[in-house]
């Protein structure tokens, strides 16, 4: 007779929801990721046309230029300060989410070691039966010879 876990469908369950909900921790872990890159690449946009703008103040350049260059400057910070408050929200879910996942595994991880400590008594105890008929084959054929 062949192993049989009794519970098999709810390990299943079990590793499904944890296969789900590990998906969903890598979304917000990349999502997080993209958010940081924009923070970053708005930074150093920022950064370059501060830069721009101090070197046109060096040479006659009219004031709607600058105007210009500041608006852009205020406009950048205004998208990075939205992107960090989007960066933290989404860090907020991704912590809620990392303790759905533990949870998930943790549920899952009890149940695969049932099963491998099902499985471990049911192989004993075959081995056991093997070593019966092993051993009662022995035994007629010395009562035998």
């Amino acid at each position: 007779m062949a192993f049989r876990f009794p519970l098999a469908t709810v390990l299943r369950y079990r590793e499904s929801i944890e296969k789900r909900e590990e998906l969903e921790l890598q979304k917000l872990f990349l999502e997080c990721a993209r958010i940081r890159r924009e923070i970053d690449r708005l930074t150093e946009d920022i950064a370059n046309t501060q830069e721009a703008r101090s070197k046109a103040m060096l040479q006659p350049v009219m004031a709607v230029h600058i105007q210009t260059m500041l608006n852009a400057i205020d406009a950048l910070a205004d998208r990075r300060k939205a992107l960090a408050t989007s960066l933290d929200a989404v860090e907020q879910e991704r912590e809620l989410q990392a303790k759905k996942y533990h949870a998930a595994h943790r549920d899952r991880q009890m149940l695969s070691d049932m099963h491998e400590r099902h499985r471990e008594a049911y192989e004993q105890e075959r081995d056991r039966a093997q070593q019966k008929v092993l051993d009662d084959i022995f035994a007629a054929r010395a009562q035998r010879g």
